[in-house]
């Protein structure tokens, strides 16, 4: 699935739009600043998938501080089934600048 710009989710969590977003930024990257989504940091991500599974066929909206993160926990939902994943390109740095 294509990644989705910091403009595009913006505007839609503007609009009440609700996507299921995870945060595989550190825990205190997370408490600095967050979207409000869940938060399994990258490292652990393999062993927690089964806290995201029930979204398995939801879009799931992945991010981290750069994108790059995200990128690869893109790949890890993507090898476990996940169907709709989309990466925040640039990350929180993107989004903030808006």
């Amino acid at each position: 699935m294509q990644d989705i710009s910091a403009q595009e989710l913006k505007e839609r969590l503007d609009k009440g739009e609700t996507p299921y977003i995870l945060d595989v930024r550190e825990e205190w990257e997370f408490e600095e600043d967050n979207l409000g989504g869940q938060l399994i940091p990258l490292a652990t991500l393999p062993a927690q998938i089964g806290e995201v599974k029930a979204n398995k066929d939801e879009e799931v909206v992945v991010h981290c501080r750069s994108g790059k993160r995200s990128a690869t926990a893109k790949k890890i939902l993507e090898q476990n089934g996940f169907t709709q994943v989309r990466n925040l390109e640039g990350g929180i740095l993107a989004y903030r600048e808006l």
